[in-house]
């Protein structure tokens, strides 16, 4: 190979003043341990894993922790994951006693521990070994606690442990700045595959000006006309689980795999796929009820509109969640006309969707 300075130039890549990355042509690095523990946490905390079945109760307290390493190699915007972890969760668990009587058998409560001794890109296609110590009883009822775990627990937490491993094959937090470091396409040619919210909700045209049939130039319509979008949903769990998803920023970059900022305080501001819609909470009650002020960056400016959340739980383990999107305009800054029918399909295949798949709180 020549050296540098000699040789034929097409062959040899050059240092740019300004230390880009050109494409990301050269070896980059990026360390995922924190943002791994994070994710891992959303994931695996305060998470059902058995509720009732058998008289057994288990549920996940805390990501207690996370040992390793965990990063994203980048090449030619080629993504490499590597990662080696050990992972420790508490948990809480109730069980009956199974003792005879007038009465029901007293409900008795452990702790216990679920570890992962190792989880390795080398054994991606592959589940890890979990195990499960019950504290404080290694009889009956401790057996039965850990054969129920081994007969529904285990499945839970390991679709949880894939969803992280298929995040990661996709470049886990370096995939934002991989996207933004591709090449933009060609003008007046729109991307190939929708990938986020606001590429749903609007689609901008070369110019904010039309020529119409005599080649003369008309300026874009006025905005005429609000619209409300109405959906009930059901997901399997709890109707706190999926306020909390919506309430927390960190499982807000897991199911979209974009940026977002959000306040869980009455008046704070969010900022939802990548800064594409913003907004402020106007009344927050933990697991019942979320209500935004919600604008698009592709609205016109002055222009907001009230997402309501209302969570339900008419029976255990299952959320009805009722969302009434009001004050949507008819047409974006861009004449696009079909801002309602497009953001119906956001919220369905980009928000609740995800969380099910995600999270697996499928119906």
């Amino acid at each position: 190979m020549a050296r540098y300075g000699e040789g034929d130039k097409r062959w040899i890549v050059e240092e740019r003043a300004d230390g880009t990355n050109v494409h990301n042509w050269h070896w980059a690095e990026r360390d995922c341990l924190e943002w791994s523990r994070s994710f891992l946490s959303s994931l695996l905390s305060d998470l059902t894993l058995i509720d009732g079945e058998g008289g057994i109760f288990i549920r996940t307290k805390t990501l207690d922790k996370l040992d390793g390493e965990a990063y994203v190699n980048v090449r030619k915007g080629k993504v490499i994951p590597g990662y080696e972890l050990s992972i420790s969760l508490s948990f809480d668990a109730e069980a009956r006693s199974g003792g005879e009587g007038d009465g029901e058998p007293p409900l008795l409560r452990f702790t216990g521990s679920v570890e992962v001794p190792y989880l390795a890109d080398e054994n991606a296609d592959e589940d890890p070994e979990i195990r499960v110590t019950v504290r404080g009883d290694d009889g009956p009822i401790g057996r039965r606690i850990k054969d129920a775990f081994a007969a529904t627990g285990k499945a839970v937490i390991l679709e949880k442990i894939r969803s992280y491993v298929e995040i990661m094959s996709g470049g886990g937090p370096a995939k934002d700045e991989l996207d933004a470091k591709k090449v933009p396409p060609a003008a007046g040619k729109s991307p190939a595959v929708v990938t986020n919210f606001a590429k749903a909700t609007t689609t901008e045209p070369a110019s904010q000006e039309v020529a119409d049939s005599a080649g003369k130039k008309k300026a874009k319509k006025d905005v005429e006309g609000f619209k409300t979008i109405t959906l009930t949903e059901k997901f399997s769990c709890r109707a706190r689980d999926i306020y909390e998803i919506l309430m927390d920023e960190n499982r807000w970059k897991g199911f979209t795999q974009s940026n977002a900022r959000i306040s869980r305080e009455v008046g704070g501001q969010f900022s939802l796929f990548d800064g594409s819609i913003t907004g402020v909470n106007e009344e927050l009650q933990e697991g019942k009820l979320i209500v935004q002020k919600w604008r698009f960056s592709s609205w016109n400016d002055g222009i907001h509109s009230t997402v309501r959340l209302a969570f339900d739980e008419p029976e255990p383990g299952l959320a009805v969640v009722k969302l009434n999107h009001t004050g949507i305009p008819a047409e974006d800054r861009f004449g696009n006309a079909t801002v309602a029918e497009n953001t119906e399909r956001g919220w369905r295949d980009l928000i609740f969707h995800k969380i099910r798949a995600l999270f697996g709180f499928g119906i």
